[in-house]
């Protein structure tokens, strides 16, 4: 049997073509970039080759990249580095972000001194965050730092980061966008969202995992994570993996020449199958707004997610319940609870996220798998009560 895969907001598979791109500087290319030799010059040479692809993908500068060991880290270095040049207030977050944004800030309210406070920006239903409330909140507590994703990675639903930060910078405070999920999904522009700092990742974009990067503004003013031999401008000491770094460059330029054709083809996907969920029942979680096209996020009353969820793997189809970061830590989502989701529905979701070599087949056939699944559990249901 094929398993067919539907997750790829978790991660995807490594292009063939950023694969061959990789290939060489695991063995033939192996310099380390800080050598004045011929094999570190190569190495130093690949990643600046690198760091423009990425830059050019979110139109900035290369010395505004900064490459991380993954999206969690430059997550935290944003945070923590942050923190540590200004002095302490509010950091301002979504209540639906990612652990790796939501676990720092936490961090940041519990030091023993210099105490920050942290306050979560609410969502409505439909899980964007209420403007006007976050209005009335910066104004009510001054916010340092504020951290709002562009794209949810359960959802998909996206955010008016521009129009945060407009309000966000009328304080003084430094804004930062998790771009994880949107790039290569949407288009993604540093100075058009108004931010100082993004974070982007490789595995997410059909690259290697172990790579990302944080784009900072040049005014920005970050304490390092990693202190050690200065690399990364200092930010980020220690000896580049230049295989993923390759391998992360290559993959934002084949993302951006595939944009445009990705997105028409999975939205098509996308559309048909939440019809289809629709008419068998379902709800889909943020309909009603704007989403990246891949995203289907949707719940079956009296279906508990999680045993759908191993039910549709034994019979061939690879999605998720929710967040995959969020498998070690099982229970509700807290995305779902943020958007007002009764509990007893939030235990049905599921998420499925599209990709480019998906089928209109692969979808009918989920879909017939998926309504024989539910008239069984359903049946069962009916013959225990």
């Amino acid at each position: 049997m094929t398993l067919v895969y539907f997750d790829h907001n978790a991660t995807t598979r490594t292009d063939d073509a950023v694969l061959a791109a990789m290939l060489p500087f695991f063995q033939q290319e192996f310099g380390n970039a800080s050598s004045r030799h011929t094999y570190g010059i190569t190495a130093r040479r690949a990643i600046d080759k690198a760091r423009k692809q990425v830059a050019d993908a979110v139109g900035v500068q290369p010395v505004q990249v900064i490459f991380t060991s993954g999206g969690s880290e430059a997550n935290n270095l944003f945070i923590r580095g942050a923190a540590d040049s200004l002095k302490p207030t509010n950091i301002f977050i979504s209540a639906i972000e990612h652990p790796c944004v939501l676990k720092p800030a936490q961090a940041l309210t519990r030091r023993s001194c210099d105490q920050w406070a942290m306050q979560q920006l609410a969502v409505n239903p439909s899980g964007q965050i209420d403007l006007n409330a976050a209005g009335n909140a910066m104004r009510e507590h001054k916010p340092g730092l504020v951290s709002v994703m562009l794209a949810n990675n359960e959802t998909g639903v996206i955010q008016d980061v521009a129009g945060i930060a407009d309000m966000a910078r009328s304080h003084g405070a430094y804004v930062h966008t998790d771009a994880i999920q949107g790039l290569g999904k949407i288009p993604v522009d540093f100075t058009s969202l108004k931010v100082h700092a993004m974070t982007l990742s490789a595995h997410k974009i059909y690259g290697p995992k172990g790579a990302a990067a944080l784009i900072v503004d040049k005014r920005l003013l970050l304490k390092p994570l990693i202190y050690g031999g200065g690399h990364e401008n200092g930010l980020r000491s220690g000896t580049e993996n230049v295989p993923a770094i390759v391998g992360f460059g290559a993959a934002c330029e084949l993302a951006q020449t595939r944009m445009t054709e990705t997105a028409r083809h999975v939205a098509q996907l996308r559309d048909h199958l939440e019809k289809e969920l629709v008419a068998m029942g379902a709800v889909i979680f943020g309909a009603s707004a704007a989403r990246i096209p891949n995203t289907c996020y949707f719940a079956l009353p009296d279906i508990e997610g999680d045993t759908l969820v191993v039910k549709l793997d034994k019979a061939g189809f690879a999605v998720a319940a929710g967040a995959a970061c969020s498998s070690v830590n099982p229970g509700q989502s807290h995305v779902l609870a943020a958007m007002q989701v009764d509990p007893m529905l939030a235990r049905g979701a599921v998420r499925v996220s599209l990709g480019g070599n998906n089928t209109l087949a692969q979808v009918e056939d989920f879909l017939r798998v998926t309504q024989h699944i539910v008239t069984a559990l359903k049946q069962i249901s009916s013959l225990s009560s």
